[in-house]
């Protein structure tokens, strides 16, 4: 059975209290100890990270009887594995803080995704920004909009297509392997803007309400894009791994780059990706 507006609903709710009752009370005020390193210095995980996780998880596991929960810091912790997630007949993965280091900062640019799986196919994708209680949604087959805290729905339409040297980009290169790093930082000259924010959940915004043209990702962990995948598509967006195939979850280093159109995403390879 298709996943519906009104079973998304229920998931944004879900996010609403999470950030409500455990993300933006910490915000700000976290100490040294509930900051803590996984993989790196800049691999960050908080005590409200993992807070918001269990809660999330929690209340889908009760709302949703017989659902996979995958969450980011469960899989870091090693009590979830994404293997399982192709086979699921409903599952939800969450990242419970995307935007970490922002968050740890106490820099208002950080946002909660949940998106839904049904049977391997990205079925529905929740953007929620705790700072201005947004919803930014998407079902797959039925379009995409903005829901504001007063409950209005603003439907999300991405930019119109414009030339390389007008393009805004948002781009991070810090998982491409040489040399392909050293040659799309070369290349960056080449578009109008290029900016990149710490948090996939408000790039994938801007995209799909249309102030950013494109997106280019290396690292493609499904907590951090298929949400915001099906939102820019469903807001009208293309897109494709860097070889030109439909973007899947299982393909986690293939490379997306998101785009206004076809004509926009070849132009945008060809420019970044081509020898």
């Amino acid at each position: 059975m298709a996943f519906s507006e009104e079973q998304l609903s229920e998931v944004a709710d879900i996010l609403e209290q999470a950030g409500r009752a455990i993300v933006m009370p910490s915000f700000g005020k976290l100490s040294a100890a509930e900051i803590r390193a996984k993989t790196s210095a800049i691999d960050l995980v908080t005590d409200a990270d993992e807070a918001a996780e269990r809660f999330i998880s929690d209340a889908l596991l009760t709302t949703f009887d017989n659902a996979m929960v995958i969450g980011e810091e469960a899989v870091a912790q090693g009590q979830a594995s994404l293997d399982t997630l192709m086979h699921a007949k409903l599952a939800f993965v969450i990242d419970p803080i995307d935007g970490t280091r922002n968050y740890a900062s106490a820099t208002p640019l950080f946002g909660i995704m949940v998106a839904v799986i049904e049977a391997g196919e990205v079925a529905a994708g929740i953007i929620y920004d705790p700072v201005t209680e947004r919803r930014y949604c998407a079902v797959k087959g039925r379009g995409a909009w903005a829901q504001w805290p007063d409950g209005s729905r603003h439907p999300l339409q991405v930019a119109k297509p414009v030339a390389l040297e007008d393009t805004e980009m948002l781009i991070s290169t810090g998982h491409l392997d040489e040399p392909l790093k050293s040659q799309v930082n070369a290349r960056l000259g080449r578009f109008s803007a290029v900016s990149m924010l710490l948090c996939a959940a408000h790039e994938y915004r801007l995209l799909a309400e249309g102030y950013r043209h494109a997106s280019f990702y290396r690292k493609l962990m499904p907590w951090d894009h298929a949400a915001g995948w099906l939102i820019h598509q469903e807001a009208g967006g293309y897109s494709a791994h860097f070889d030109g195939s439909p973007y899947r979850l299982d393909n986690l280093a293939g490379g997306l780059i998101c785009a206004p159109d076809q004509a926009s995403w070849e132009a945008l390879r060809e420019a970044l990706i081509a020898p």
